[in-house]
This record gives structure tokens, C-alpha cells and sequence, in this order.
């Protein structure tokens, strides 16, 4: 007798050992699809429903929709909705950990959507804390199918959210059932995998457009952002990245130095998007701010301190076409979280991006003969639209390496341009102004 039980133990242990090493345990939950365990009612009069389309894409948990103007904030036909039962982690401004991963998630499932539906919580349209958008449920559409989803719910499902007050509303009890199933999994947010999109380091991991809407309050500290490589200048490159919320390109200067890494020169190159490491600082000869102390590990790309590139598909500089009086132009920036929209000067907004204007006219064109780098660099004092801008541009050269002189540029001589938003202050003087600043002869065009 006790031999037998002895090996049925034996068998009970083998069977488990199986188990634990992969075999087949029916026995074990399920993932429940709590996404489609609920349904979308049409008929129902307890909500409103409102078939939609997407304007813009902002994070995991806000978007844009397209909308009759008796239903929109602002009466323009946009609706900024907020989704409910749920908080994803930032992508914008300063990102955190998931952020990038659940705005993915949220804009592949409404891209490919055959029909998207917005749904209040209630009978009538809730805004949330800012005032300025919409607490709603979206229900899209997967092509090929016959049902509505939840997406709320299926992010929560997807560990790409926290909760918020995901049970004090219309699905909370699906949308708990959603959050503790996703926990017990530990996906994502609720799990110790690192996520392959964020930067884990001791810089503080942001997007262009909040470097350079606070670039004084980082001043002295280490940063990582990610941009596209547009123009390299004096030891340095200048680099740019769109904002979709604000609908604007906003760029920087990194300066690394004539004793750099040899190696610095083979990624950071025009057309390349980088992952940019280094220190925020404030260069008093030129009166503006830059990102300096570059480093680049070769032999291991992730290194936290290193700048990364990130894909070399050769994007083109976005040269947006302005005119000038966009140039000495006011620009509004409503931020999501923000009760009131701030206006800029467009000229300090777009600083370090790549424009483009055309029909200037030549009023004067100096060469500069200082003994320095920039000795054959032409300062052109253009008119258009009545009002004057500069063009400076960097030494020029022909396709044959001749220097090309202002001579090329007799007063009225009437150009196109492409460049970027430059601000420059001699050294003695106490303030600059803003210009645009062209590299080779190619960007100009003269009729």
C-alpha cells in the first residue's frame, strides 16, 4: 500500500512538474475579451450617440473628432474628447513610460475603424476639469466586423491605462473586471517589462515642443528628445519634430564640438531621426539657448547617455511655407491641460525650424570680413509685403567650390528662400532680432 501511494504521488508530482514546464493546464483562467463583453445601443435615449471621425491623434486617451458644431466646445465642428474610465501615460511634453505604446494602440485601432461612435456617460455632453473637452466613450468598428468595441475598455484591458473612476460610471463593472484582469497579467503599465520606446536614463526623457516652451526652466539640466536632422552648422546640427496637438514644427540646436566622436558624424546626419542626449544651456554670444555635452556610444547605441539613431529614412526638412507677416505674426498654443491658450511671437515658436518664403526683394546684401569662420557669410536685407526681413546666409559655394559673392544679389533682385528661423545678436549688443538663416546655394531661387 504505501508503495502505491508512493507512486501515485510520483505521478501527481510528474503531472505538475509537466504543468509547470509548459503542458497543457486547462484548468488555468482564460483571458476574457471584456472589450466586446459589452454592447453599444443605438436605440437607447440614457446617451447620446454620435457617429465621428478622427481630426487628430494626441495621446492614449484624448483625440479629436470631427463633429456637427451644435455638439463642439468651440462651435467649429471639432470635439476634443477625453475618454473615460481611464488615464494613459503621457506622450507629449514630458513622456513617461507606456505613453508612446498606448498612443499607438489608440491611434491603430481608429485608423483601421469601418465606423467610430462617440457615447456621453449620461443624457447630455460632460466636459471635464479643463472645460475645454469632452468625457466620452468611444466605440469603433474593426473592418471585417459586424460589432462595435469599446476602445476605453480595451486599453484598460491592454495594461496601457490606470484607472480613473473606471467603476463610478455607465461600464464600471466591466471596465474593473477589464483593470484587475490586466493587473493579475501584469501587462504593461502594471508589470515589470520595460517598454521599448521609453528612455531610461538619468536625462529627463520630454518632446521638442516642451523643450522649447520651458527651454528656460531646463537650463543646466540633461534632457532627451527626439528629432529629425535638418541642416549642420559650425560643429553643431539643427534638428526638428511636429506637435500634432498644437499643429506646429518645433526645432533645436545641438552643438557638439569640434573634438567630438568621429563616430558622431556617421548618424547625425540631414534626413535622420535621432534620440538626442544632452545638457540644456545658454550661450551668451548668440543671446539664445542649446543642447550641448553630445556623447555617442558606438559600440552600444542604448547606452542611456548616448544619442541613438533612430531610423535613417532620409525624412526632408518640413520648409512650411510662410509669409512674412506669418514671420512677425502672433501664434496661439492651446495646451490639453491648459485653461487659457498662450500667444507667441511665431518667429520665437518656430525657432530652429525649417521655412520657406518666397518674393523677397534685395534692399542691400553685406558680406562679412571679420577674420572668422564666417568670413564670405551674406547678410541680404529683403523687402516684401512692405516689411523687411534678413536672409543670412552661410559661406556660399558653387557647384565648382567658387565663392559666391553679393554680387550674385543686386538690389531688387527678387528671391525664393528655404531656411530656418534664426535669432542673432552681435556680441556688444544688448538684443538680437530674428532672421532666417540659409545654408547652400540651392536654397535660393532668384527669378
Amino acid at each position: 500500500m504505501k508503495k502505491l501511494l508512493s507512486l501515485l504521488l510520483s505521478i501527481v508530482s510528474c503531472v505538475g512538474l509537466f504543468a509547470a514546464c509548459g503542458g497543457d493546464d486547462s484548468s488555468a483562467p482564460k483571458e476574457v475579451d471584456y472589450a466586446a463583453a459589452v454592447t453599444l445601443d443605438m436605440e437607447s435615449t440614457e446617451t447620446i450617440k454620435q457617429t465621428t471621425t478622427v481630426k487628430l491623434f494626441i495621446d492614449g486617451d484624448t483625440t479629436h473628432f470631427n463633429v456637427p458644431s451644435n455638439v463642439s466646445v468651440t462651435g467649429n465642428g471639432v470635439l476634443k474628447a477625453r475618454y473615460l474610465a481611464i488615464n494613459t501615460p503621457e506622450s507629449t511634453g514630458k513622456i513617461e513610460e507606456w505613453g508612446k505604446a498606448a498612443s499607438k494602440f489608440t491611434r491603430s485601432k481608429l485608423e483601421s475603424a469601418t465606423s467610430i461612435v462617440l457615447e456621453t456617460d449620461s443624457n447630455k455632453w460632460e466636459l471635464d476639469s479643463t472645460g475645454g473637452r469632452h468625457l466620452v466613450w468611444v466605440w469603433y468598428k474593426p473592418e471585417g466586423a459586424e460589432n462595435y468595441r469599446n476602445l476605453n475598455i480595451e486599453i484598460l484591458q491592454e495594461g496601457l491605462a490606470i484607472a480613473s473612476d473606471s467603476e463610478g460610471n455607465r461600464y464600471g463593472d466591466i471596465c474593473g473586471k477589464a483593470l484587475r484582469q490586466a493587473t493579475a497579467l501584469k501587462k504593461h503599465v502594471h508589470g515589470e517589462e520595460k517598454d521599448p520606446d521609453f528612455y531610461y536614463g538619468s536625462a529627463i526623457p520630454m518632446d521638442l515642443k516642451n523643450l522649447r516652451l520651458n527651454i528656460a526652466e531646463y537650463d543646466g539640466q540633461k534632457v532627451a528628445f527626439e528629432g529629425v536632422i535638418t541642416h549642420l552648422y559650425n560643429d553643431g546640427a539643427y534638428l526638428e519634430s511636429y506637435d500634432e496637438e498644437t499643429q506646429q514644427w518645433y526645432g533645436m540646436y545641438i552643438y557638439y564640438g569640434r573634438n567630438t566622436n568621429p563616430f558622431l558624424g556617421e548618424v547625425i546626419v540631414p534626413g535622420n531621426r535621432m534620440r538626442i542626449v544632452g545638457t540644456v544651456s545658454y550661450w551668451e554670444g548668440g543671446g539664445k539657448y542649446q543642447v550641448s555635452g553630445i556623447e555617442y556610444n558606438m559600440r552600444n547605441p542604448d547606452d542611456p547617455n548616448s544619442c541613438k539613431l533612430l531610423d535613417d529614412e532620409k525624412h526632408d526638412p518640413s520648409n512650411v511655407a510662410i509669409t512674412v507677416n506669418d514671420f512677425y505674426g502672433k501664434k496661439s498654443i492651446q495646451l490639453q491641460d491648459d485653461d487659457d491658450a498662450t500667444e507667441y511671437d511665431y518667429a520665437a515658436l518656430a525657432m530652429e525650424t525649417t521655412v520657406s518664403m518666397k518674393g523677397l526683394r534685395v534692399v542691400s546684401a553685406y558680406t562679412t570680413h571679420n577674420g572668422g569662420d564666417s568670413d564670405g557669410a551674406i547678410s541680404l536685407t529683403c523687402s516684401v509685403d512692405g516689411r523687411e526681413i534678413t536672409v543670412r546666409t552661410d559661406v556660399l559655394k558653387d557647384a565648382d567650390g567658387n565663392l559666391i559673392t553679393e554680387d550674385l544679389f543686386p538690389k531688387n533682385t527678387v528671391i525664393d528662400v528655404e531656411g530656418i528661423i534664426d535669432y542673432y545678436k552681435s556680441e556688444n549688443a544688448e538684443t538680437g532680432s530674428y532672421q532666417i538663416k540659409v545654408f547652400n546655394i540651392e536654397n535660393i531661387t532668384i527669378h
